[in-house]
């Protein structure tokens, strides 16, 4: 993808932030999306995720469904959203303005803030404590001291990355993208002796509870995090760039590593229930136990460059993001403060905190549930416009799109409210108070009680509710 001005060259800092793209700048083709959406799902977390998907008491098949449908349709709604940035060629939290208004669209940009630094924390914090367990077993070097060279090589590499901004971050996807897809088919070429069919087939059928639970886990932590940044890497491509293009290149991109890992996942850790028990403490990490010494120190490189790729896409827009909603700098500044919140959150996980899945859970239910609301506005309006957003009304409350678009505020707040009440979340004191409607489905210890169905409320009362209270506006929009 040739770009000539804001992101010139590949090793130079991006200078564009929440700005339209230039006619200039626009290049490649829905092809390229494959590369940024492939390497920031590549990651070998998606192995632990199959020991996650069992955990909802279902069986193999159970979880491969529930893989491919959770996957598959989160990033259906992630290329949604890409379309809004091909058509307009801005990033995400600069569109939904014309949902928000200029001044409301802060809400949401800081629940995808918080949503972006929490996911930056969350992978850098995997490829610290992978790189711990790694050189703790080769090299046998102090525990402390393998974190830190851990924690300075997976943060310094995507605060590199994400600061630089587009054409670096494509350049080093590509790079990515390639070395872990090799190095990931190794891995499973020497575990796959350690898959036991006979206990893998053994697992008994869950029920319906626990198997929608399953999709639900699918769509918060694989796909609906994406959707806040979907038009981010769009943005760059031509506006005659075909639709089906971008839908298909981004699902594909996404999807396809993913399903099959979580899959993999699923037998592997069906085969073992040590394996699964310490993947809760150490998700990357627990994943040595299965292989011979020689290949850990390719294994270290694969993990922490799977999740490297994850972080680096996050950090970026979370800067574009930051600016988004009103902090006065420049991209690239804002990247670098996210990158200082990413290490403190990283060093708390790491060295303070005593389990890695019980903060992970916590935090993609607790903000997947106001998240899932605003994702479904966002695709609600972007499929009922027929026109492309008016650019300069972006940029000021003056304009067509208002200062703040009540109707969507309160759907977010309504949608929140419903979404909170039909969700359970134990991993932490201070938000138990959630599931407050739960009584309505069997309580908080009843048979709904983890398939937190609470991200599927939120998600309708955000799409048909966003249909039903702004279509009217929206036509009046594109009348001026």
């Amino acid at each position: 993808m040739t770009t000539q001005r804001g992101a010139a060259d590949s090793g130079r800092l991006e200078l564009n932030g929440i700005n339209i793209i230039s006619e200039s700048e626009r290049g490649g083709t829905a092809r390229s999306l494959f590369w940024p959406w492939a390497a920031g799902n590549v990651s070998l977390l998606a192995l632990s995720y199959g020991s996650f998907f069992l955990g909802f008491g279902i069986s193999f098949w159970q979880a491969t469904l529930a893989a491919i449908i959770g996957t598959v349709g989160s990033f259906l709604v992630v290329a949604i959203s890409s379309l809004a940035g091909k058509r307009s060629n801005a990033p995400t939290m600069t569109l939904s303005r014309a949902a928000f208004g200029v001044k409301g669209n802060r809400l949401p940009g800081l629940l995808s803030y918080l949503t972006f630094v929490g996911w930056e924390t969350i992978l850098v914090s995997l490829a610290t404590l992978a790189t711990q367990t790694v050189l703790a077993r080769v090299g046998h070097i102090n525990h402390n001291l393998a974190g830190v060279i851990g924690f300075l090589f997976a943060a310094g590499l995507t605060i590199f990355g994400g600061v630089l901004g587009f054409q670096m971050i494509m350049k080093i996807q590509r790079w990515l993208t390639s070395a872990t897809i090799v190095l990931t088919i190794g891995y499973i070429a020497l575990t796959v002796s350690k898959i036991s069919w006979h206990s893998v087939s053994a697992i008994k059928s869950g029920n319906i509870q626990g198997f929608v639970g399953a999709i639900i886990f699918g769509i918060t932590g694989i796909g609906l995090g994406w959707v806040n940044s979907a038009a981010d890497y769009s943005r760059y491509l031509p506006r005659k760039t075909s639709s089906k293009g971008v839908v298909t290149w981004t699902v594909f991109g996404a999807s396809i590593v993913p399903v099959i890992l979580v899959i993999y996942g699923s037998l592997l850790a069906g085969s073992s229930k040590s394996l699964s028990d310490a993947i809760a403490g150490d998700p990357i990490g627990a994943l040595t136990k299965e292989l011979p010494t020689w290949y850990l120190i390719p294994f270290a490189i694969v993990a922490v460059l799977g999740l490297v790729g994850g972080a680096i896409l996050d950090l970026y827009s979370s800067g574009i993001t930051l600016v988004s909603i009103g902090l006065p700098v420049k991209r690239h500044v804002a990247a670098g403060i996210d990158g200082t919140f990413m290490a403190i959150g990283t060093i708390y996980i790491v060295w303070i905190s005593k389990n890695f899945f019980l903060p992970f859970q916590g935090f993609i239910i607790t903000l997947g549930v106001p998240v899932a609301v605003w994702s479904a506005i966002f695709v609600a309006d972007v499929l009922m416009r027929k026109r492309d957003y008016n650019e300069a009304d972006l940029f000021t409350d003056s304009g067509r799109y208002g200062t703040y678009n009540l109707r969507s505020i309160g759907l977010v707040l309504v949608g929140s409210i419903i979404g909170w009440g039909f969700v359970t979340n134990t991993m932490a004191s201070w938000l138990s108070w959630q599931g407050y409607f739960m009584g309505a489905i069997g309580g908080k210890t009843g048979p709904w009680a983890f398939a937190n169905v609470g991200i599927i409320f939120a998600l309708i009362v955000g799409f048909v509710g966003h249909i039903a209270l702004s279509r009217t506006a929206i036509r009046t929009q594109e009348a001026q």
